[in-house]
């Protein structure tokens, strides 16, 4: 007997791809990473005795609240604190880990309250600019082009033809023959 596989599971709020193993398709849900989808994945197996590498769609349809349980709640369930992405918050202190719309509103909660207080980081995330040292001379400009070197011999053709459209000088006698 086969058995019978789902091809989308929903799981706080996104679909996730029943064909993958439990691991790579908690990895599609914002805020988990491959690492915490995997500590995710095994914390389930040693709860359910189901191996952390098996297709997410082959899981039965009431386990799905349990696995939604840990995704929401990672460190109730013995995921160290060193994995969430919120540790320390500012407001509370707490380690706590956040996903899908949560993750979005925390992290403008975040740039929001550093543009108050006019901190270099969060002027620069207003500005659309970098924050962290890169260089902006020729990346991060945009939609825009980004700025090359011209070879000498290219810049050398393309002048003397810009000059003489420039002068409006009469085109050369080999141009009037034909």
């Amino acid at each position: 007997m086969e058995k019978e596989t789902r091809y989308i599971v929903r799981i706080t709020g996104k679909d996730l791809n029943g064909s993958l193993p439990i691991c790579m398709a908690l990895a599609g849900i914002k805020g988990i990473s491959h690492r915490m989808a995997k500590n995710i994945a095994i914390i389930f197996e040693k709860e359910t005795k189901i191996p952390y590498n098996s297709r997410i769609g082959e899981l039965p349809e009431n386990l799905d609240k349990s696995l939604e349980e840990i995704v929401l709640n990672p460190g109730k369930h013995g995921i160290p604190d060193w994995s969430l992405n919120r540790r320390k918050e500012f407001e509370t202190g707490e380690n706590s880990h956040k996903v899908m719309a949560e993750l979005d509103f925390a992290i403008r909660r975040d740039v929001q309250r550093m543009n108050e207080t006019k901190s270099y980081r969060g002027l620069r995330l207003s500005w659309g600019l970098t924050v962290r040292g890169q260089r902006t001379k020729s990346t991060h400009r945009g939609k825009g082009p980004v700025v090359g070197v011209q070879k000498k011999d290219a810049k050398a053709a393309a002048a003397p033809a810009k000059k003489t459209e420039e002068k409006g000088a009469a085109p050369k006698k080999e141009e009037k023959k034909k």
